[in-house]
């Protein structure tokens, strides 16, 4: 995997760095696409966008690589949830330069050709927007500085969250979620007794501002 950040645009992204089941090298291209950043392939030399996740020069032109589900939060909030956690550290202290956080944040969630767009001030004062990207029923939810998004279908039933203390709960069920893991922690869906627990499937957000086809949600 390769993991980035543009502190321009603040996208945190996760890549699989295969191709065609090769594994590629990738490193900065010092060069600003849209204002956002773009790398090279070690292997061709390949100019890629970073937040588009797809090749823009070079052999490659055009191939897209996978982008995994990152978490974007706060070391203390990460730390809270995963104590056991290590970081690398690297000599940001020399750079004089850390990442405030911006309340003017876009959230973009990408679905394939489905793009939509969510201010974070907006998700954090309703506390949980139940909505649809296309056709795929979506949740996202932010408070802290933190904000997670998951596609809100278990099985065949799309559920309506929304938010009691720092759980999530169904309507259609009453169950309780954890906000972090997407996993139930309470009955029906805990399926007490069960080694598999109901989870949630972890949307993978990206920066729909530099995407055509992007729309911003309506409150």
């Amino acid at each position: 995997m390769i993991s980035s950040n543009s502190f321009a645009f603040k996208t945190g992204l996760v890549h699989d760095r295969r191709i065609d089941g090769q594994i590629h090298v990738f490193g900065n291209a010092g060069g600003l696409m849209l204002n956002a950043m773009t790398w090279w392939d070690h292997e061709t030399e390949s100019i890629w966008s970073q937040p588009w996740s797809r090749s823009i020069d070079g052999p490659y032109k055009g191939t897209e690589l996978f982008l995994l589900p990152p978490q974007i939060t706060t070391w203390a909030s990460w730390k809270a949830e995963y104590p056991n956690t290590l970081a690398m550290i690297n000599d940001y202290q020399r750079v004089g330069f850390t990442q405030k956080f911006d309340p003017d944040f876009v959230i973009g969630l990408i679905l394939v050709d489905d793009v939509m767009d969510y201010y974070y001030r907006d998700v954090e004062a309703a506390e949980v927007v139940n909505d649809f990207v296309g056709t795929v029923s979506v949740m996202v939810t932010a408070s802290d500085e933190n904000f997670h998004a998951y596609i809100r279908q278990v099985g065949d039933q799309i559920l309506t969250f929304r938010l009691e203390g720092d759980k999530l709960v169904d309507d259609e069920t009453g169950s309780t979620w954890n906000i972090t893991s997407g996993l139930a922690t309470g009955w029906p869906l805990e399926r007490r007794g069960s080694t598999k627990r109901s989870r949630l499937q972890l949307l993978r957000p990206g920066l729909g501002r530099l995407l055509p086809r992007a729309g911003f949600y309506q409150q």
